[in-house]
């Protein structure tokens, strides 16, 4: 009997329960079904406000919902949190403390999983190096599953992969918080302030993305950025094969650019020079580095011609920096993903001049200072929207620099009218980038639905 057989039949005869639904809870609670489990969703929405597919698609589970779902949990066996509920919520440490085990859709996976795992995590930059790893992979032929914050759920998919295939998943510090488990090969892009709305303190968000290192071997691999004070201090934890990655230094072994300009990998004897950074079709510095941890997380299974090839061949991916459209000389980027004053800082250096920024959202609890310099030297206009505005705003024009800055902000009550301001103070050459340094729930689901309505916005202009 194979170990993920072991795991179904465990399961049989217990009461499991799934805390909230979601793209990787709806197909597990459909497998879990099948698989003859017990399975009640615990929800705050009422049941009523679901989509009547989704109900006759999760057919044969029980629902407990409303505002008191949580109270429910020492009822059962297991529980599977969904990432984005806090491990250290009150109701979930007193079911731990009553035998509940308490698990998710991630550290499932990783018990089970058979073949190598790639794991990404990092403040800014997962998700475009999460992929760039995927395809790299895929065009040296082999499988790659793509999971955690993007691709599929994997767990659902657990019985289809095997030993030489290669899991590839971007983790967050809510995945992270619990595992007790790390990947044969761990990389961390940066780490500055995040999720701070959540996490305790800055320390506990560390300390939760420190569990992507802490549980390797010595034959494990760990890719670090030697530029990022925060993550190359972590270095003296590694185990395994330490990789660093850096535009500024070369690394004993690890990826960099050379005096020229080129692309290199190190292995600790010799450099081999990839190609020119000229050549990728990503722009800025941010997307270099992601470029050389991507290299750094597959050399030794990917050819220098494979990476090379699919290194200046990769367009980007979507919400991040992306390519929207140019009207009257005006070309707009979407940049949705930006959802730390980090990357919002990373977009505005990625143009090599000022540009039109619209900015604002959900209140994370971090702080905004770290934009007040660079908007007030990258951008003409700054368009706020959402709950932060006023926090934004006063970050950036208490910088001393503000009233010489030549700075025009303004405001808008929806996407749609923060586009057309945008539109009527750009001029033929300039850049219009949504790039929010916040997150989205204060007006959208998510930053992906953010990062359409943009885009339909934009679109829509005549």
């Amino acid at each position: 009997m194979s170990k993920t057989t072991r795991f179904f039949e465990g399961l049989k005869g217990k009461k499991v329960a799934f805390i909230g639904t979601g793209v990787s809870h709806n197909e597990l609670i459909r497998l879990f079904l099948k698989k003859g489990i017990d399975v009640t969703v615990l929800d705050r929405k009422p049941v009523e406000n679901y989509d009547e597919a989704l109900l006759k698609s999760l057919e044969g589970a029980k629902f407990i919902t409303g505002t008191g779902y949580l109270d429910c949990l020492t009822d059962f066996d297991v529980v599977y949190r969904t990432p984005g509920m806090y491990y250290f919520d009150q109701k979930l440490f007193e079911a731990r403390e009553k035998g509940v085990v308490i698990t998710s859709e991630m550290e499932s996976f990783f018990e089970l999983c058979p073949c190598r795992i790639i794991a990404i995590t990092g403040s800014n930059g997962k998700t475009t190096t999460t992929t760039l790893i995927s395809e790299y992979l895929k065009a040296e032929g082999y499988t790659v599953w793509l999971g955690g914050n993007i691709g599929k759920a994997l767990l659902p998919r657990i019985e289809s992969i095997s030993e030489d295939d290669y899991a590839v998943v971007e983790l967050s510090s809510f995945q992270l918080i619990s595992m007790r488990q790390s990947p044969d090969v761990a990389v961390i892009t940066n780490i500055s302030p995040n999720h701070l709305d959540v996490h305790k303190d800055m320390e506990e968000y560390v300390a939760a993305k420190c569990n992507i290192l802490d549980h390797q071997s010595a034959f494990s691999k760990a890719v670090l950025n030697a530029d990022n004070p925060g993550t190359v201090a972590l270095k003296d934890r590694v185990r395994g094969n330490l990789n660093l990655f850096s535009l500024k230094t070369k690394p004993t072994v690890g990826g960099y650019v050379d005096s020229n300009g080129v692309i290199c990998y190190r292995d600790g004897r010799k450099s081999v020079k990839l190609f020119p950074k000229s050549e990728l079709r990503i722009p800025g510095d941010h997307n270099v580095e992601n470029v050389l941890a991507a290299i750094c997380a597959v050399w030794g299974d990917v050819t220098a011609e494979t990476i090379a090839k699919v290194s200046k061949s990769f367009g980007g991916v979507e919400h991040r920096i992306e390519f929207v459209r140019e009207l009257n000389g005006v070309k707009y980027y979407n940049d949705s993903e930006a959802t730390t004053p980090a990357s919002t800082v990373t977009c505005l250096k990625s143009f090599g001049k000022k540009i039109i920024v619209i900015a604002g959202g959900y209140d994370k609890m971090i702080p905004f200072e770290p934009l007040s310099e660079p908007m007030n030297k990258l951008a003409k206009v700054l368009i706020l929207i959402g709950a932060t505005a006023p926090k934004i705003e006063k970050a950036v024009t208490d910088y001393p620099g503000y009233p010489d800055s030549g700075l025009k902000i303004l405001h808008a009550g929806s996407m749609s009218e923060a586009v057309s301001i945008a539109k009527s103070e750009a001029v033929p050459g300039d850049i219009v980038a949504m790039s929010p340094a916040c997150a989205s729930f204060d007006m959208y689901p998510n930053c992906l639905v953010r990062g359409k309505d943009f885009k339909d916005c934009v679109k829509a202009l005549k």
